[in-house]
């Protein structure tokens, strides 16, 4: 291995341990205990290093979401995987979108809540961006109809983030919650014609 491929190699791990204790720290106690400062603390290395990196926090944030969004493409694809219907394919995108909030709070904010570098539905969109926006896509399809289906897979996403958004801020109560979840499903499903049991 040269000098050149060593040096490559090191950046690049240090660089995903700097993602990775963002991340780990950011979800043992949420993002505003993740700074450069305390994490150059717990990585080891210089400020000055971690910035070579990163240009700082929000940067930082960024790629833990593209992670996080990674993640996230590749449960819900896997969810849609041997479903018997087309329904019960949504049923299983949905409930795993849903569990993957609840699991990853600070990863899911990082995502979808705070503010980031990361361009939306344009051609520069990272690739895991439009993945799991993809993944969103393919099983609403069957139930798109004349419907433009990026516009219907927008208001099925919108009304899975509020969903999960207002039930963590404690706006909606938690024992209802699988209601609400079905008649989604069931308001989203019922142009299709397909059978709900």
């Amino acid at each position: 291995m040269s000098v050149h491929e060593r040096r490559v190699r090191e950046r690049a791990q240090r660089e995903r341990l700097i993602v990775t204790t963002a991340r780990d720290l950011a979800e043992a106690e949420g993002w505003d205990a993740v700074t450069t400062r305390r994490l150059a603390d717990l990585i080891e290395y210089s400020q000055p290093v971690l910035y070579s990196h990163f240009k700082g926090k929000d940067a930082i944030m960024a790629a833990v979401a593209v992670e996080g969004f990674a993640e996230i493409a590749a449960r819900l694809r896997a969810a849609r995987i041997d479903a018997p219907t087309a329904r019960a394919a949504l049923g299983n995108v949905v409930s795993a979108y849903i569990v993957f909030a609840e699991q990853h709070p600070a990863l899911y904010d990082a995502m979808f809540v705070h503010t980031v570098d990361l361009p939306f539905a344009r051609p520069e969109t990272p690739a895991a961006l439009g993945e799991a926006f993809d993944a969103i896509r393919e099983a609403v399809r069957p139930f798109a109809g004349d419907d433009d289906l990026d516009v219907l897979s927008e208001v099925l996403w919108a009304g899975l983030h509020g969903l999960v958004t207002l039930m963590r801020g404690g706006r909606l109560p938690r024992e209802t919650h699988e209601r609400r979840v079905a008649l989604l499903l069931d308001h989203f499903t019922a142009s299709a014609g397909e059978d709900r049991s």
